[in-house]
């Protein structure tokens, strides 16, 4: 087994995933690279994502009801970090920054736990299928305001972030299609009844909590008249929209080039798309031939992706999300070992570093690449990922300390580095970096196992090894 084949493989899960441990990275790499990429490609085929769902939210109740943000977001942490889907979670977070849709407005936590149970479901699938899934989505249609869609009345807000932020991008369409849209949107709304009085919202939230929204199709409420899209002129209703979306090649280019900035490598944030170029035009237009040959399905143009040179030459080319760091942190040490505190208290870690799960900012949803990075979130990213590694008895850790013990009773300070670096990733990092973690384990010497107390005190010296690891510039890039 080579080291090559391990550092693609670790490249490979941590951007289909959250991360895998030195362990499930050879068993990995036994079944083969293109094998394992249809593994994560037909999350259906594997066993549920986690065992112990049920307890999970017996322990907590909070994860039961999603009634408010704070368990709803531990529960989508907890999942990332012990799923057994990987694929499936990373899809979910990676349509949730397409689709940014937000507690701040909806103040219903459930209905955003929902519409992430429909990116599950629906993320891998055609695209056509996830458009119309989320055009019945109740959580988007309150979100951009479509429940106020009348055709008596038009609201353009879902009509137009569907062409501008969700399939197109700016410059594809004209404000008269935009019109259109909403027009054919008209109709689609959701059944509620805390939507109209405050008698009706007390009695939708006692004794039980609110009940979800439902998408309802309002047939007298449609404008079944004539419409001009895109060229295209007949009775269009929503689905008539979308199939004319999919087919054109802005929205191949659009959902391309999104998916190369989230799985291979940082682009300019979506609004100077319409300006800035791709960074890769062969890889985007690779992308796009995979969408039309195959029918609009996501998995069929992941599967060009993962196999791609672009991919695999493509490691430390990102800049981790809050959700990454917090998920592959605690995924790798071996924490949040359920039932705990901590599982409930860990949900609002990527908040705190400028990603709060289930409250994107804006439609637009979060910046990403460097503008993940400031003075503030650098601190809390840094001390979360040190705090992670700062126990042997963790499993992940203690997995590691096994290893360096592995290489005999007396480990020098720069094997010490090199194995930590190696079983952290494999981690690239600078000669300067490597410069720096060693001029600090030298002035510990070499560290020795045999004894009880030279086995806690080597124990010592590789999670201090490891929290300078997680502390360094190469560490916030996956």
């Amino acid at each position: 087994m080579s080291s090559t084949d391990i550092a693609l493989m670790a490249h490979l899960m941590r951007r289909a995933g959250f991360g895998a441990t030195r362990d499930e990275l050879e068993r990995y790499v036994d079944v083969g690279y293109e094998a394992m990429v249809e593994r994560l490609l037909h999350p259906e085929e594997a066993p549920p994502a986690i065992d112990d769902d049920d307890i999970l939210r017996r322990y907590h109740v909070g994860m039961n009801s999603f009634f408010a943000p704070a368990p709803t977001q531990a529960h989508w942490v907890y999942r990332m970090v012990h799923t057994r889907r990987p694929l499936e979670e990373k899809i979910s977070l990676f349509w949730h920054g397409v689709f940014a849709t937000g507690y701040t407005k909806l103040s219903q936590p459930r209905v955003i736990a929902n519409q992430i149970d429909m990116f599950r479901f629906h993320g891998l699938a055609s695209f056509h299928t996830l458009l119309l899934e989320l055009s019945r989505d109740p959580a988007m249609i309150f979100w951009l305001d479509n429940k106020d869609n009348h055709k008596d009345g038009y609201n353009e807000n879902y009509g137009r972030e569907l062409l501008e932020l969700f399939a197109m991008g700016v410059g594809n369409y004209t404000e008269q299609d935009v019109y259109e849209v909403s027009r054919a949107f008209t109709g689609w709304s959701i059944r509620n009844p805390s939507l109209h009085t405050a008698r009706a919202e007390q009695m939708n939230v006692e004794p039980y909590g609110r009940q979800d929204y439902q998408f309802e199709y309002v047939d007298g409420d449609h404008d079944d008249s004539e419409k001009t899209f895109l060229g295209h002129t007949g009775h269009f209703n929503g689905e008539d929209i979308i199939d004319i979306v999919c087919r054109q090649p802005a929205t191949a280019r659009f959902l391309s080039r999104h998916l190369y900035n989230f799985f291979v490598a940082d682009e300019p944030q979506v609004p100077a798309w319409n300006t800035v170029p791709p960074r890769d035009p062969d890889a985007v237009q690779a992308l796009m031939d995979a969408y039309f040959e195959h029918g609009y399905q996501v998995r069929s143009m992941l599967r060009t992706l993962f196999n791609s040179d672009f991919f695999k030459d493509a490691a430390f080319q990102k800049v981790k999300s809050p959700a990454e760091m917090v998920a592959g942190a605690a995924r790798l040490s071996g924490g949040l070992r359920f039932p705990e505190v901590d599982d409930e208290l860990i949900g609002g870690q990527p908040g705190i570093m400028g990603q709060s799960l289930g409250d994107p900012p804006s439609v637009e949803g979060w910046h990403t690449g460097v503008e993940w990075i400031t003075t503030g979130s650098l601190v809390e990213r840094v001390n979360f990922a040190a705090g992670q590694f700062d126990n042997a008895d963790k499993p992940g850790v203690r997995s590691i300390v096994d290893r360096v013990r592995a290489r005999g009773e007396r480990v020098s300070a720069d094997a010490l580095v090199d194995t930590c670096l190696d079983l952290m990733g494999p981690l690239q990092v600078s000669q300067r970096t490597r410069s720096e973690l060693l001029a600090y384990t030298e002035r510990g010497g070499d560290v020795r196992f045999g004894t009880p107390d030279e086995d806690r005190a080597a124990a010592r010296r590789v999670t201090e090894t490891l929290q300078l690891i997680v502390a360094t510039r190469e560490y916030q890039l996956g």
